[in-house]
């Protein structure tokens, strides 16, 4: 009896001993911190104020670069699958379902069968593919907020949306306006000219481009078959439905592009319009509005400051960014312009366009990560 007695004596003096140390450093937290009440801390697994984002197809050229722009943010978690795991069927159908977003950074068929992977009660993922195999699909919402004021809204009400090809971004942000101004009319005939980072062609490219033992060419034309995958999503959302002929070039630097489009006077469907015209033009449809990501730069000639070395306009100079800059080059005596759009093939172009349409698909700001 006494030895019980004595041990719950003993387990009594430690209790309050500690219970006198703990109402002690509650003190002293409140001494430090004379403004704020002391809070328990939190009970909760993870933060539930957080957006979950599963990537499929984190370790590609796309998803990689998602990846980085999101793992900076605290208002989003990444779930990560066991990489060991991270192809396995039954183990994406997990986390495709239980996230709030998920973006597809996968080859076209690879990204078919991961929206089969969709359970029918699943009404709350948000799905975001970066491949062509939706972007004509009018069951998907084109992922290219600044083509006009419906599309914004209506990516951020969608549940499916297809990211926009980077040569499709450069092009159709110069032609829409046009369209939809009435200065060039459905059915006209353009060309592209246009020239990428070697990074657009994907890992393969890449590890040949950044192998000093290997021979590369510093520059490529490719797409001669005149059937590139681009073209069907050019021809649409432009506006103009007739294809383009695309003429795309690689060359010895890793990321940025120029997407080119010349246009003689002659094609315009209104008469006295000019390199002002067009100008002008743009720069209402992108400046008056105060778009955060594409803007029209000044109006200007070769020997303009914004040239390199007063002659030249660099593709990469954007790189690492969501941002876009259209120019126009004219010739009013002769009666010809040329329409320039400069980005990041892996910005705007893909894994930045990614993450701006994510923040309006789940009503976070549209800017968050990308400025």
């Amino acid at each position: 009896m006494f030895e019980r007695t004595k041990k719950n004596k003993n387990l009594t003096l430690l209790l309050s001993t500690i219970a006198i140390a703990f109402n002690n450093n509650v003190k002293l937290t409140q001494s430090f911190n004379s403004n704020q009440a002391f809070t328990r801390p939190s009970t909760k697994l993870f933060d539930t104020s957080k957006k979950t984002v599963f990537i499929d197809g984190s370790e590609g050229t796309t998803g990689l670069q998602v990846r980085d722009r999101l793992s900076k943010r605290t208002d989003i978690e990444i779930l990560k699958a066991p990489s060991e795991l991270r192809k396995d069927e039954a183990t994406r159908r997990e986390y495709i379902n239980k996230a709030d977003a998920v973006i597809l950074c996968l080859p076209d068929a690879a990204s078919i069968e991961a929206v089969s992977l969709v359970n029918d009660d699943n009404d709350h993922t948000v799905l975001i593919d970066a491949s062509t195999a939706f972007r004509c699909d009018e069951e998907w919402t084109y992922g290219f907020p600044e083509l006009n004021e419906k599309q914004h809204d209506d990516i951020c009400k969608s549940k499916r949306i297809a990211n926009p090809g980077c040569y499709p971004t450069g092009f159709i942000s110069m032609m829409r306006p046009l369209v939809d101004a009435g200065v060039l009319k459905e059915g006209t005939k353009v060309t592209i000219n246009a020239i990428s980072g070697y990074s657009g062609g994907g890992k393969a490219l890449m590890n040949l481009f950044e192998d000093d033992d290997a021979e590369n060419e510093p520059w490529s034309a490719y797409g001669f078959t005149l059937k590139h995958k681009h073209v069907p999503e050019m021809a649409k959302y432009s506006g103009l439905k007739a294809k383009p002929i695309f003429q795309p070039q690689i060359a010895d630097f890793p990321q940025g592009m120029v997407v080119s489009v010349p246009l003689h006077y002659s094609t315009f469907a209104k008469s006295g319009v000019t390199g002002k015209t067009i100008h002008e033009i743009l720069s209402k449809h992108y400046n008056d509005k105060n778009l955060p990501f594409v803007k029209v730069m000044p109006r200007m000639d070769s020997s303009s400051e914004y040239m390199y070395r007063n002659n030249f306009l660099r593709p990469d100079t954007l790189k690492d960014t969501n941002k876009m800059e259209l120019f126009v080059f004219d010739n009013d005596d002769d009666e010809m312009v040329v329409l320039c759009a400069r980005l990041d093939n892996l910005g705007k172009g893909a894994s930045g366009a990614a993450v701006q349409n994510l923040n309006l698909a789940l009503g976070l700001e549209e800017t968050e990560g990308l400025l």
